[in-house]
């Protein structure tokens, strides 16, 4: 305490189990921090601090902020690799500064109340301040239902709102905020870079992204997927820590999801220790409400249950940090919607093309069946905006516009207030148009999903949810930046994805692994809910009298839904329909969870610190 204000911590030990409590502070005692992350080069940044006069304490990371802070000031965190999210309280000016990593791996959310500021790593600890409305916001909620995610300005809550990835902010003793981006990933720069020399700068940089990222004091496991990115992680960890390496996996009872063979495989190439998680439906519907309440937000996916069921299972092992391949698919373009655009645009040359379009029988097989039978529906569904090339969302209209059907399950009044495209614009870089056309979809990518879904809702929230904490390789800053500024086609090159990322595995792994398609990782929707055994929650929360005391939704519109996805079980829902049901059912869970919850009732605020008119907590920062 520091006359009236505190900073609150529960952590989970990592680095110096023993000697890194928090909030600690510099030698003087005049600067004091807790975060929420990792700084994996602390080791580094501390001799370099030494030598310019810094005495320690302790060999934390956190503690390698505080000092960094002293001597640099907010520039400091340029010279950070990690994912973190930072409070720190100069005694002397009496300022707060708040910061968070380049990709948003941590969270961070705000509260604005009055003159107040309150913040926290978990929006459900600001619901607990009585200054804060509990309510949705609306708002955030049409995004939702727009692009899959809230965006990084706001949150799912009225009145809270996140503070955006690579940024940070600074509140003096008069209550003056300043809020500055310090960091963003720019596709601006495309260097000319033969694909030998540019696979040996690749295996360097990765090469000491991981050896960061196994740093800790306690043991170090891998997720093993059997898709590519995975495979190439636990590949380069096997080589660096060698036999101990343990890895797990999930699988799936439903075949049309499962990868087990194909995880099998790796496994034995690499020779490591492997652990697989089998979940069914049964178990996505039973995990479901709590990973709502983790995420803190509506979601379109159920893919987030069997990684809290495999983040269980890794806490159950004795592992406190598992190694992923999160980001891949963003930095070095491995989605297929991003070959989607490349065949739009090629189709845009000459619109009339019969032969044109067939090249999506290449990327979707199932298609060929669709365009034989139905050209004139497949042409129109992906002739969307065909020959608008210079829209800035051109490689992501299709997706935008078939989620946003999702929004007639919303009231009809509430369908204009996300205004969701204007904000993303209001988001974009001022060089945004300097980008390439494919430069330009893995920013919207990055922006969008990997920020709002991938990251937070898919993995470190599952993963913190169980004492684990997730690290990740391809999104050292390092890697990101070299493959934004690579020409295109090392990224991608006509159909053919992550093309350098695959000429680089073909050194360490099998043929086969380094040339396979990407499998999108998906899991199991109405079985879950609506099928034999479905639980009771969902048809409690589907009655009209509890969807009506959420009031945002269109009832007539959710009532057909469940109707059409009920009659079609056996013989098969669409994708949009399967996002729709999820998208009623999270969303009625998280209202009532966070927002009807008689534990989140407005008194129980906890850690309530008051300096002047500010108030200040970090409440789950962990």
């Amino acid at each position: 305490m520091d006359h009236g204000i505190g900073l609150v911590n529960t952590r989970l030990a990592i680095v110096d189990l023993e000697g890194g409590n928090q909030p600690i502070g510099s030698e003087d005692g005049r600067f004091w921090g807790i975060q929420n992350g990792e700084i994996y080069n602390h080791p580094e940044l501390r001799q370099e601090l030494i030598g310019l006069g810094h005495r320690f304490s302790s060999l934390s990371d956190t503690e390698v902020i505080v000092h960094a802070f002293e001597e640099w000031g907010t520039a400091c965190l340029e010279r950070f690799n990690g994912p973190f999210a930072i409070a720190l309280w100069d005694r002397l000016h009496r300022r707060l500064f708040l910061a968070r990593d380049r990709f948003g791996v941590r969270p961070l959310f705000l509260a604005d109340i009055g003159s107040d500021l309150a913040f926290a790593s978990e929006a459900k600890a600001l619901l607990r301040h009585p200054g804060v409305p509990r309510e949705l916001d609306a708002g955030c909620l049409v995004d939702t239902f727009s692009i899959w995610s809230t965006l990084p300005d706001r949150s799912a809550f009225r009145g809270i709102r996140e503070l955006p990835p690579g940024h940070w902010l600074l509140l003096d003793r008069q209550g003056v905020r300043q809020q500055r981006q310090w960091w963003d990933l720019s596709f601006e720069t495309r260097r000319n870079i033969d694909i030998r020399d540019a696979i040996g700068e690749l295996d360097l940089l990765m090469k000491d992204s991981l050896r960061l990222r196994l740093r800790a004091d306690v043991p170090v496991a891998a997720y093993l997927s059997g898709g590519l990115d995975s495979s190439i992680i636990a590949s380069q960890v096997r080589e660096q820590v060698g036999s101990r390496l343990t890895c797990f996996g999930i699988g799936f009872e439903d075949p049309g999801y499962d990868e087990s063979r194909y995880q099998d495989r790796i496994a034995a190439f690499l020779g490591v220790d492997f652990h697989r998680i089998t979940v069914d439906s049964a178990d996505i519907a039973a995990l479901f409400p709590e990973v709502v309440r983790l995420a803190e937000k509506p979601m379109l996916r159920t893919a987030p249950a069997p990684m809290l069921a495999l983040s269980g299972m890794v806490q159950r092992a004795g592992f406190k940090v598992v190694l992923t391949g999160e980001g891949a698919d963003e930095v070095f373009a491995g989605y297929d919607l991003f070959r989607e655009a490349q065949i739009r645009r090629f189709w845009a040359r000459e619109p009339e093309s019969d032969r044109r379009p067939r090249l999506f029988e290449r990327l979707y097989p199932w298609l060929n069946r669709s365009l034989s039978q139905h050209p004139a529906y497949a042409r129109s569904f992906f002739g969307t905006g065909l020959i608008d090339v210079e829209d800035h969302f051109y490689s992501h209209r299709i997706r935008f516009g078939t989620t946003a059907r999702l929004l007639r399950l919303l009231d009809k009044d509430l369908h204009g207030l996300g205004q969701t495209e204007t904000r993303i614009r209001t988001m974009l870089p001022e060089l945004f148009g300097a980008f390439g056309d494919l430069g330009k979809a893995q920013y919207l990518e990055i922006l969008t999903f990997l920020h709002g879904y991938l990251l937070h809702s898919q993995g470190d929230r599952m993963l913190m949810g169980r004492s684990v904490e997730g690290r990740f390789p391809f999104l050292d800053h390092r890697v990101a930046e070299f493959a934004a500024s690579l020409p295109d086609g090392l990224r991608l090159q006509g159909l053919k994805d992550k093309r350098i990322l695959r000429h680089w595995a073909k050194g360490f792994l099998p043929s086969e692994m380094a040339q396979r398609p990407k499998h999108p990782y998906r899991a199991p929707i109405s079985r879950a809910f609506l099928g034999d055994g479905a639980p009771e929650y969902v048809a409690e929360l589907l009655e009209p009298t509890r969807l009506a005391e959420t009031g945002v939704f269109d009832l007539r519109h959710v009532r057909l839904l469940r109707e059409k996805c009920t009659r079609n079980l056996e013989s098969g829902i669409s994708e949009t329909d399967d996002m729709a049901l999820v998208g009623v059912i999270s969303l009625q869970l998280l209202h009532e969870q966070m927002i009807r919850c008689p534990r989140l009732a407005p008194g129980l605020f906890p850690g309530r610190l008051v300096v002047g008119d500010q108030v200040l907590s970090a409440v789950g920062v962990a």
